[in-house]
């Protein structure tokens, strides 16, 4: 845990960099522009993309300006549309996303006024004939009478320069300024406005803005729906149209306590009342249901000459703009870069009247940052612990949780939960790990291979480096087993053979055996000469060592045996090996010289496994294995051999041979290991008669046994002449 400390402080100093962003303490900017990036394909991917028949947009295109000359038109020609649109065709509301803000002069009434002042002022005909045209040429007045009466919204902008002018006539605010009053709310402010002149303000059912809420990279994704402009409340286009729609009604805004601003906007009418989700800014998130022409469209000329059918526009919103390259009303949108403005407050309607605006309210910062302490923080956490293959599976389980989550609340909660913080979280904490582990333990992985690679099988060297403070290579006494292999006449061996074959023998031999000491976790010491040296339960911990160690050796002699067939083939001798296994305390370590140094075992544990070795060859079996190795394996069987009291050594020991594990034992093996450990009672017990008929039946079994003949021997002289009362029949060998 201590070596991952350095991961950990790392991983929780990105947690709180994006913590604090979320959180709203500081701003990133590249972390706001993803989750803009984010919110985008959110929207795109689950966008219905079908035609939505509620609304339609009379477009003011090029078909029209051809037709009917360039714009501005003359206020006469809009008067005819909107009788048109609302006599004619039976419209429910129809919303202007056009300014009016200069009088109409193209009717040529102010020169006629003019010429009546001046040179025709005593011309009593050309004064009648001007009263009588009056009325008619009046555009102005001509388009506020068309207006009064009828369910028309006129749009207008506001500004937020410091020399923005005030022009034109505003409507009445949304609601009372009263009704905000003591409480400290974010609304969007502006400090001027450009409306429709005030004749045609007040003749208008309603008036609203149709200012987008553009952010940083220049998208248009909310409108504000309640504006500040000189401590009154204003509404956007589309709230005027949907309250028009309605008839009589009021807006409400939710307010669910003191300290909190303003979370929703409860539109209330006598047909009902409609809630609309707004942030702590008041404005709607546009919920763009497709790409462009997501509304049908007609032409506006098509409707002044009644060309359009009248099921195409009856109880339809209407919505007059333009789409006229021209007229610079296009825009850039999550779904389109020259998206038309007056399609965004079509969407906008749309959503307000399905209940389908996305919520994003104050309290989702704090469901960012408690998204991100779960998510961040149990990678932070679990991360550094982990293997690569495992970390990486953590990583996309809980980037698929996160994205899980996060449409699961904007699909059925309406909910835009911010994506960006928690996303990058996890990719930079995978990332710092994975990083980490390739560049920093990679290295200590390096520096283990070139300490242990050449002793320790690569799968140990591996378990090593995951934990490298607990590995080092000085010396220290620890309880493990030894194993000695010595090839039997190989001085005659080497004789009778040229040295390069010698040399390809030894390497095949020696590779062989290597592997199967790798195969049993066993850490490879020294070659010495044509014997291999060998141990268990170090560097790596080994409870089972005694037992690798002992299946070591039967699996060497094995591939001994299989190796006789391919050495006649290449015409090399068939080879012998005797080995000794013991274990026992050692001391472990890097030994040797400035000049040389060793990662081995020393001890007399260590001495007694080679004498073990050096004795094989006199009871005449391939292993033999020490009593304190026998007695920490359960599953092997052993026949005991002796009891023996090698060189250097005042104690006497047993010494075993191991036959394989039990389970595979054959009956007959069984039978014979059973009659020779009676055999061995008897012998021990001075039953010489007992023990030389039983040593007899066991060669019968075996008549090639060295050991069988060995006792034989033995008892033989026994016989003839007994040993002393002392005798505890013990092997003393005074050679190594």
């Amino acid at each position: 845990m201590k070596r991952q400390l350095i991961r950990f402080i790392l991983g929780a100093l990105c947690l709180i960099l994006l913590l604090g962003h979320a959180g709203g303490v500081w701003q990133i900017p590249f972390v706001s522009a993803l989750d803009a990036y984010l919110y985008d394909a959110r929207l795109r991917l689950t966008m219905p993309k079908t035609l939505d028949e509620r609304i339609v947009i009379v477009d003011i295109d090029e078909k029209s300006l051809a037709e009917v000359g360039r714009w501005p038109w003359g206020r006469n020609v809009l008067a005819e549309l909107v009788r048109r649109l609302t006599d004619d065709y039976q419209v429910a509301v129809v919303g202007f996303d056009v300014v009016f803000a200069e009088p109409d002069e193209s009717s040529g009434l102010k020169v006629l006024e003019a010429l009546g002042r001046q040179q025709l002022k005593n011309e009593p005909s050309f004064q009648r004939s001007l009263a009588a045209l009056r009325r008619s040429l009046d555009y102005d007045q001509l388009f506020a009478e068309t207006l009064r009466g009828r369910p028309v919204v006129l749009g207008y902008y506001f500004s937020g320069l410091e020399q923005a002018q005030q022009t034109g006539a505003l409507p009445p605010p949304v609601f009372p300024a009263a009704t905000l009053a003591g409480r400290r709310i974010p609304l969007v402010s502006w400090l001027g406005y450009g409306a429709s002149l005030p004749l045609l303000q007040k003749a208008a059912a309603a008036g609203g803005h149709f200012n987008p809420l553009v952010d940083v990279d220049g998208s248009a994704r909310r409108v504000p729906l309640v504006v500040e402009f000189q401590g009154q409340y204003y509404e956007a286009l589309a709230l005027a149209v949907l309250r028009t729609l309605l008839g009589r009604s009021e807006v409400r805004p939710g307010l669910p306590d003191e300290k909190t601003g303003i979370e929703w906007l409860d539109v209330i009418s006598e047909r009902g009342s409609l809630r609309i989700p707004v942030d702590e800014h008041a404005t709607a998130l546009i919920p763009y249901r497709g790409y462009e022409r997501s509304f049908p469209y007609i032409s506006a000329v098509d409707v002044l000459h009644g060309r359009v059918a009248t099921e195409q526009l009856a109880g339809r919103i209407v919505l007059v703009g333009t789409t006229a390259p021209g007229l610079m009303d296009l825009r850039s949108t999550p779904v389109g870069a020259a998206f038309p403005g007056v399609e965004a407050h079509a969407n906008l309607i749309a959503g307000m009247l399905s209940g389908t605006v996305k919520d994003m309210p104050g309290y989702v910062r704090g469901l960012d940052v408690l998204q991100l302490l779960l998510f961040g923080g149990m990678l932070t956490i679990l991360l550094p612990l982990l293997s690569p293959l495992r970390a990486s599976l953590l990583t996309i389980l809980t980037l698929a949780a996160c994205l899980g989550l996060n449409l699961l609340l904007w699909h059925s909660a309406n909910l835009v939960l911010p994506l960006a913080a928690c996303i990058l979280a996890i990719l930079l904490l995978y990332g710092l790990n994975m990083s980490w582990g390739y560049f920093v333990e990679s290295r200590s992985k390096r520096q283990f291979t070139e300490l242990f690679g050449q002793y320790v099988p690569p799968e140990l060297v591996d378990e090593m480096a995951r934990n490298p403070g607990s590995y080092n290579m000085e010396g220290r006494n620890e309880q493990l087993t030894v194993l000695f292999a010595d090839i039997r006449s190989f001085t005659r061996i080497s004789e009778g053979m040229e040295p390069r074959e010698l040399s390809r023998l030894m390497n095949v031999y020696f590779g062989v055996m290597t592997e199967v000491i790798r195969q049993q976790r066993g850490t490879l010491d020294k070659y010495i000469g044509d014997a291999i040296m060998a141990f268990w339960g170090a560097p790596v911990s080994d409870p089972e060592n005694a037992r690798h160690a002992v299946l070591t050796a039967l699996a060497m002699q094995r591939q001994l045996h299989a190796l006789a067939e391919p050495f006649k083939a290449q015409g090399w001798p068939v080879l012998r090996a005797g080995i000794g296994i013991n274990s026992g305390a050692m001391t472990v370590g890097d030994m040797g010289s400035p000049v040389r140094k060793a990662y081995t075992v020393m001890g007399d544990a260590v001495n007694l496994a080679s004498r073990l070795e050096g004795i094989t060859k006199d009871y005449g079996v391939e292993i033999i294995v020490g009593e304190a190795t026998q007695a920490q394996i359960g599953d092997i069987a052993f026949r005991e051999l002796d009891r023996v009291q090698v060189v250097g050594k005042d104690m006497a020991i047993a010494i075993y041979e191991p036959l394989g594990l039990t389970a595979e034992l054959s009956p007959a093996v069984r039978e014979e290991l059973k009659l020779w450990q009676d055999a061995l009672r008897l012998y021990r017990a001075r039953e010489w008669e007992q023990a030389e008929l039983r040593i007899y039946n066991l060669q019968q079994r075996s008549p090639t046994c060295r050991l069988y003949a060995l006792y034989a021997e033995r008892l033989a002289g026994w016989q003839a002449c007994p040993p002393d009362e002392h005798w505890c029949a013990v092997t003393t060998f005074q050679t190594k």
